[in-house]
């Protein structure tokens, strides 16, 4: 286990909204710093735009981030399209823990529509506290960035 980042970036469409909120408020009550690049309503957008935002604002920042969606496979697949980024859609606490400990992922991808607010607390908290295991998975991660 590791520290939690001092900061945060969080980046959704209009399905993911109530979820990045009550996520954001959870971040925020541990001191975490919020960086949101919206949206900022449940007002229907499309999400490549935003997760593309978000997703620059991680590699800028070097901070994690965590998108959201009404599924967040969506989010994932665009997310995953800039380069650098390796998203990982999660759905339970362990998934949070091994896509940072096998997969160093950068961001974490939650479906508004498919999670309880209390069980995506948990696995944000797990993904943020999760160190890379490095190793023989680093091998791999290289070879992430290469074209296929």
């Amino acid at each position: 286990m590791s520290k939690a980042p001092p900061r945060v970036i969080l980046g959704t469409d209009h399905a993911g909204f109530a979820l990045k909120e009550a996520i954001k408020e959870h971040l925020i009550a541990q001191g975490i710093d919020i960086f949101d690049v919206g949206t900022m309503s449940e007002e229907p957008v499309d999400y490549p735009a935003i997760m593309r935002k978000a997703c620059a604002a991680v590699l800028e920042q070097k901070m994690p981030g965590i998108i959201f969606g009404g599924s967040g496979i969506g989010e994932s697949i665009a997310a995953n399209k800039v380069k650098g980024i390796r998203a990982a859609r999660c759905c339970t606490t362990e998934d949070a823990k091994l896509c940072r400990k096998h997969n160093d992922a950068n961001v974490l991808s939650l479906g508004g529509r498919m999670l309880e607010p209390e069980l995506a607390k948990k696995m944000v908290d797990v993904f943020l506290s999760t160190a890379f295991e490095g190793g023989r998975h680093q091998k791999r991660i290289d070879d992430l960035e290469h074209n296929f």
